[in-house]
C-alpha cells in the first residue's frame, strides 16, 4: 500500500540515459536509422511520441509503404530500396501478404527489440533542448505519458526523424515551410499561392463486410452536406483506406500546431462521407458494411524543412543530376497537392515522373547550423518542389540509413557530420552504405577488406541466354510491349519471334534504347520494321546490324495490334524483364507524359513491368546467345540491374548449380554476406493491398556452403530475404568456399547477384 499527505510539491522521476545516438521520431525513418547505427555497434536511444512504431505506416494511420517503385507505374526498373527498409519490406511480404497494418506494426517492434545496442521508449515525447553552445546539441528532455517519467537524454549525436522536426526546431536549426518562389531555385514547377504552398493531412478509414444489414446513425459533428465535396460523386463503397488519400485537409494552415483542428475537420468529413455511403441511397451494396476503424490521428505529409549545405531542387529529380557525396536515391513522381485538398474542386495531386532515380546528397542530411544534428525522414533539406518527391516514405527511410551510417563515421573518427564532406570521407561512407545493402546509384562498391575481389571465381554452369522459349499460348497485342535485353558493346544480335493472327494485318517494331545513362526510358530509337502478317503463324526476325556502344539494355518493342497474338514464356530469370505501354492512373500515368511548356518536367512514355502472375516474357530467340550471367558478375561491385543484370545465372539444366571462390592461400574468414534476387521491381505495398506470393519466385530458397575438405560450414533452408550476413563464431580457415544452390523452381534458374567475404 502507497499513502501519502504530503502537501509539498511532487516531481515525476527522473532518467538519465546516455548513447551514442539519440534518434527521435519512431516512424519508418526513424526504425530504419536505429537498427542501421544499432548494428554497426553504437549505442543507440530511440524516442517514439506514439505507443507504435512506423508513422505513417502503422495502424494508427495505415498509409501503404513507397517510394521509387511508384505502383510499378513509372519507368525505374530494380528500383526499390535496399538496407533494412528492403528487410523490413521484404519479412513484411513473407509474414504478411495480406496487407494487415497491426501485423506490421508487430515486425516493426521485432525488428527494433531484437536490437540489444537499442533503448526504446514508446509514447514519450522531446519537448526541450540542452545546447552546449550555439551550434551543438547537449540533451533532450523528454516525457512518457504512460509511466509519469522524465528523461534526460545525452549523446554526442543527434538524429531528428520526428517528421516535424521538434529536435531540429528547438535547438534552432534553420528551417523552412512553404514553397519557395519559382525564381529562388528556377524551379519551373513551383506552385503559385493560388495552389498552396503546403501539402495537407490525410485520415483514413476501414469498412467491414458483417453479412447481414447495419444501420449507421452518423455523429453530430459529421459533414451534413456532402456537396460541399467537389468530387463526392467519386466515393463508393469499395474503397477504403488509403486509396481515399485524396480526403486531404490543412494546407492552409500551419501545418504543425493547428494539427488538432485539422484533425477534427478530417472526423468531420470521414463520418460524413460513411453517412452518405450507408444512407444515401445511392448504394444499396454498403447495406451489409460497417465501418470498423477509423484513424485517431491524421497522416501528415508536410510541415518543416531543414537546411543542409545542399538543398535538392527540382533540376536534381528531373535532370538526375550527379553528386559526389550521393548516399541514397529517390524516384517517386514531383507530387504536389492543392493546399485546398478535398475541397478542391480540381485533381487532389500534380505529379510529373522524371525519366529515372536520382541521386541524393549527403549535405542535405545535417542541418547547416546545428553542427550534431543528423536529418532524416521527409525534413531533410529540400525545396519544396523537390521534396514533393523526397517526402515519400520508403525514400525518407532510405535516406535514414545513411543519416544512421554518418553516426556510425561521425563517431568512430569523432568528428561532426559536415566534416564527413569537408575532410574528404564521402567515399568511406559510401563504401560502409554499400557494403549493408545499400544502392547508390553510379557508385562502384570498392570494399578493399573483401576478399573475394582476391578470389578465383567460378561456376559448375552459367546461363548462355539463346532464348526465351515458348511455352505460353499466345496473348493478344492489346498493349504495346517490350522485351528488356541486356547486350554487350558492339553489334546487336538478331531477334526471332512468332507472330499469330487469324487475318492479313500488319506488326510494327522498334528496338530501343534509353538516351540517358541510368535511366529505363526507351526513348531512343535505333531500329523500326513493319512486318506484313498472314493467318497462322509468322516467323519474324528483327535483324537490324544496329550497334551499341556500351553495355546496356535494348528494348525489343511490339506495338500494340489487337489482331496480333505473340508467344510468352513463363521463365523468369533475373535481370530479363518485359515492360508495357499502360496505364495507371493512381500515379498520373496514362501511357505518355506529356508535360505542359515552361514547368521544367521531361515528356516520354510509360513502358512499365506487370504485377505477377501477368508480366510473362515475350518468347524470342536470338542468333548469339547472351552471356551476360557470368560467376564473375557476383564480385562486379553492383548488387542488383542496373545496365546488365548483374548476377551470377546458373545454366537450368545445371541439377547441383555451385559456386566456387578460390584462394591462393587460405584465409581466416570470420563474415560472409550473400545477396539475392528478391525482385528489386515489386514495390511491396506494405498495407491494404495483397500480393500474389509471399516470397519472390527469383529467390534462392536452399544453400550450403562448404570448405576446401567438403566440410559443410553453413547451410540455410528457407530463405526469403534480400541479404544474408554469415558470421562464424569460430573462422573459418580456408583456401576456398563453395556454395551450393538449388534452383527456385523449374522456370526460374538459381541467381546470386553478390558474395562479400571478409576476415
Amino acid at each position: 500500500m502507497i499513502r501519502s499527505e504530503s502537501a509539498d510539491k511532487r516531481t515525476f522521476p527522473l532518467v538519465k540515459l546516455k548513447a551514442d545516438l539519440i534518434v527521435t521520431g519512431g516512424g519508418l525513418s526513424g526504425v530504419c536509422c536505429a537498427v542501421t547505427a544499432a548494428r554497426h555497434g553504437l549505442q543507440v536511444v530511440l524516442v517514439q511520441d506514439r505507443s507504435v512504431l512506423g508513422g505513417n505506416a502503422s495502424s494508427e494511420i495505415r498509409l501503404w509503404i513507397l517510394g521509387a517503385t511508384s505502383h510499378m507505374g513509372n519507368n525505374n526498373r530494380w528500383a526499390r530500396e535496399g538496407g533494412i527498409v528492403d528487410e523490413i519490406l521484404v519479412e513484411n511480404l513473407y509474414r504478411n501478404p495480406e496487407g494487415n497494418p497491426v501485423i506490421l506494426d508487430a515486425i516493426l517492434l521485432d525488428k527494433v527489440t531484437s536490437e540489444p545496442n537499442i533503448t526504446l521508449l514508446l509514447n514519450t515525447a522531446v519537448y526541450h533542448v540542452e545546447k552546449q553552445d550555439s551550434t551543438t546539441i547537449s540533451s533532450l528532455k523528454a516525457y512518457c505519458s504512460q509511466n509519469q517519467t522524465e528523461y534526460n537524454l545525452m549523446a554526442p549525436l543527434f538524429c531528428d526523424a520526428s517528421g516535424d522536426g521538434v529536435v531540429g526546431f528547438l535547438s534552432g536549426a534553420a528551417f523552412r515551410m512553404g514553397a519557395e518562389p519559382k525564381e529562388e531555385f528556377n524551379e519551373l514547377f513551383a506552385p503559385t499561392k493560388t495552389y498552396g504552398e503546403l501539402l495537407g493531412h490525410s485520415l483514413y478509414f476501414y469498412s467491414k463486410d458483417t453479412g447481414k444489414p447495419v444501420n449507421f446513425i452518423p455523429p453530430s459533428f459529421a459533414l451534413n452536406d456532402i456537396t460541399q465535396i467537389p468530387r463526392f460523386r467519386s466515393f463508393n463503397s469499395q474503397e477504403y483506406g488509403c486509396k481515399l488519400w485524396w480526403i486531404e485537409y490543412g494546407g492552409r494552415m500551419d501545418t504543425v500546431h493547428d494539427t488538432e483542428k485539422i484533425k477534427w475537420e478530417l472526423w468531420k468529413i470521414v463520418y460524413g462521407v460513411w453517412n452518405y455511403i450507408k444512407n444515401s441511397g445511392n448504394f444499396p451494396e454498403a447495406d451489409t458494411l460497417t465501418l470498423e476503424w477509423v484513424g485517431m490521428i491524421p497522416g501528415k505529409r508536410e510541415s518543416r524543412r531543414f537546411e543542409g549545405d545542399y538543398i535538392l531542387k527540382q533540376q536534381d529529380v528531373v535532370e538526375q543530376r550527379l553528386h559526389d557525396d550521393a548516399v541514397a536515391f529517390g524516384g517517386w513522381s514531383l507530387d504536389l497537392h492543392p493546399s485546398d485538398g478535398i475541397y478542391t474542386s480540381g485533381p487532389g495531386c500534380n505529379q510529373w515522373h522524371s525519366k529515372g532515380i536520382y541521386q541524393i546528397p549527403f549535405r542535405s542530411l545535417y542541418s547547416r547550423n546545428i553542427h550534431n544534428l543528423l536529418l532524416a525522414g521527409r525534413i531533410i533539406s529540400a525545396s519544396h518542389v523537390a521534396f514533393g518527391s523526397s517526402r515519400v516514405m520508403a525514400t525518407s527511410a532510405y535516406v535514414s540509413q545513411a543519416s544512421a551510417m554518418a553516426a556510425v563515421l561521425c563517431t568512430s573518427l569523432g568528428c561532426t557530420p559536415a566534416s564527413l564532406y569537408n575532410n574528404g570521407s564521402i567515399p568511406k561512407l559510401q563504401q560502409l552504405l554499400l557494403r549493408s545493402g545499400q544502392y547508390i546509384p553510379g557508385v562502384l562498391s570498392k570494399d578493399e577488406e573483401d576478399i573475394v575481389q582476391q578470389a578465383a571465381i567460378t561456376a559448375s554452369s552459367e546461363l548462355l541466354l539463346s532464348g526465351l522459349e515458348e511455352d505460353r499460348a499466345p496473348l493478344p497485342l492489346d498493349v504495346s510491349v517490350a522485351q528488356m535485353i541486356p547486350v554487350n558493346a558492339g553489334k546487336l544480335p538478331a531477334f526471332q519471334l512468332h507472330a499469330y493472327s487469324d487475318e492479313t494485318t500488319t506488326l510494327h517494331a522498334e528496338i530501343r534504347t534509353c538516351s540517358r545513362t541510368g535511366s529505363y526510358t526507351p526513348d531512343t530509337s535505333i531500329a523500326a520494321f513493319e512486318f506484313a502478317i498472314q493467318p497462322g503463324r509468322n516467323c519474324i526476325q528483327l535483324i537490324s546490324g544496329a550497334t551499341v556502344e556500351q553495355t546496356q539494355y535494348v528494348f525489343i518493342m511490339l506495338h500494340k495490334n489487337p489482331l496480333v497474338k505473340i508467344s510468352r514464356s513463363d521463365k523468369r530469370i533475373t535481370g530479363i524483364l518485359s515492360v508495357f505501354n499502360t496505364v495507371n492512373p493512381a500515379v498520373s500515368n496514362y501511357g505518355k507524359q506529356e508535360a505542359p511548356d515552361g514547368i521544367g518536367i521531361d515528356s516520354f512514355e510509360f513502358w512499365c513491368a506487370q504485377r505477377r502472375p501477368a508480366g510473362q516474357n515475350i518468347a524470342l530467340r536470338f542468333d548469339t546467345p547472351l552471356q551476360s550471367f557470368g560467376p564473375a558478375n557476383i564480385g562486379n561491385g553492383f548488387a542488383r540491374p542496373t545496365t546488365q543484370p548483374n548476377a551470377w545465372v546458373a545454366d537450368p539444366n545445371d541439377t547441383d548449380p555451385t559456386l566456387t571462390l578460390t584462394w591462393k592461400a587460405p584465409k581466416h574468414i570470420k563474415k560472409l554476406i550473400l545477396s539475392f534476387d528478391t525482385d528489386f521491381d515489386h514495390p511491396m505495398e506494405s498495407v491494404l493491398m495483397s500480393h500474389p506470393e509471399n516470397v519472390m519466385p527469383f529467390c534462392v530458397r536452399n544453400y550450403a556452403i562448404f570448405d576446401e575438405n567438403g566440410r559443410k560450414v553453413y547451410e540455410k533452408k528457407d530463405n526469403y530475404q534480400t541479404r544474408n550476413e554469415i558470421d562464424f563464431p569460430d573462422a573459418i580457415v580456408t583456401s576456398s568456399l563453395t556454395i551450393k544452390t538449388t534452383h527456385p523452381s523449374a522456370s526460374t534458374p538459381a541467381a546470386i547477384f553478390e558474395i562479400r567475404c571478409f576476415e
